[in-house]
């Protein structure tokens, strides 16, 4: 089934719609007709990237919704998706996008960091996702996709903090998967590797030497291009997305060559620790 079919009078729901993967995601989902609901923190920027949504409506019906929420405050999130749902109904798609990241090496990570990660990466997904599974399972319908990372399979020099609630997304997404199958409700788990968004470009800076080295043999996708992966992928119904050839080799070396990839992983740090004469 195309995108287009798959998706046209639907009706989706984003967390961190507001930039980055989120917003191609409402971007393409606006083009194929869909009903876009974004949320995120900033309103300002909320505002801005509805209007860049509105831009690709397909036709007159459609509607577009922006919701300002921490996912990582239960809180006030909670009382904001269950008045939306009271007044829009459950969304037929959820698409947990909403992460932040802050590269250092492990001892050089404060608690805090590793707090906040947890609290928006992977905790949000949960909130987000625990308030709006009840309006699938009664209505017997429903997919929930949630975004994790290369990083998710695979763990990252300088990414303790990130790298652990991405392995968490995993996790949570295949227990779903075996919970909600048998009832009607689809999961999908995507693995992007570097994408070119703002998050990124937040990151780059505090990245230690030998991760930028690292980074340097990896490929980048630009966020269109991921969430064109992700859609193509849910329209067929794949539990497993992985956007990109890079991650896609990745994740075949790490489920086909078991523990050949740490030899392969340590050899390309090794490298760079030579390179960058790190310690």
């Amino acid at each position: 089934m195309s995108v287009q079919d798959h998706f046209r009078n639907q009706h989706c729901l984003i967390t961190g719609g507001s930039s980055g993967i989120g917003l191609a995601l409402a971007r393409q989902l606006a083009a194929a007709g869909a009903h876009v609901t974004i949320l995120a923190r900033r309103t300002e920027v909320l505002q801005a990237a509805l209007q860049e949504i509105e831009a690709h409506r397909r036709t007159p019906e459609q509607r577009f919704i922006c919701l300002q929420a921490d996912v990582s405050n239960a809180a006030t999130l909670v009382p904001i998706l269950e008045g939306y749902v009271a007044q829009s109904g459950t969304p037929d798609f959820l698409f947990n996008s909403a992460g932040i990241s802050h590269p250092a090496r492990f001892e050089e990570t404060s608690l805090e960091i590793f707090e906040r990660l947890n609290a928006v990466n992977y905790l949000g997904t949960v909130y987000v996702t625990r308030t709006l599974i009840p309006g699938m399972l009664q209505r017997g319908s429903g997919h929930i996709v949630n975004l994790s990372s290369v990083a998710g399979f695979i763990g990252t020099y300088g990414y303790s903090a990130y790298s652990a609630t991405k392995f968490a997304i995993r996790g949570f997404s295949d227990t779903l998967r075996a919970e909600l199958k048998p009832r009607h409700i689809r999961v999908s788990v995507v693995f992007p590797p570097d994408t070119d968004t703002p998050q990124l470009a937040y990151e780059t800076p505090l990245k230690p030497p030998v991760t930028r080295e690292l980074s340097k043999s990896a490929g980048l996708l630009s966020a269109d291009a991921v969430a064109n992966s992700i859609l193509r992928g849910v329209a067929r119904n794949r539990y497993i997305i992985t956007p990109g050839s890079e991650a896609t080799l990745f994740y075949a070396m790490v489920h086909t060559l078991g523990n050949v990839v740490y030899w392969v992983m340590d050899r390309m740090i090794a490298n760079a620790l030579r390179k960058t004469g790190s310690r």
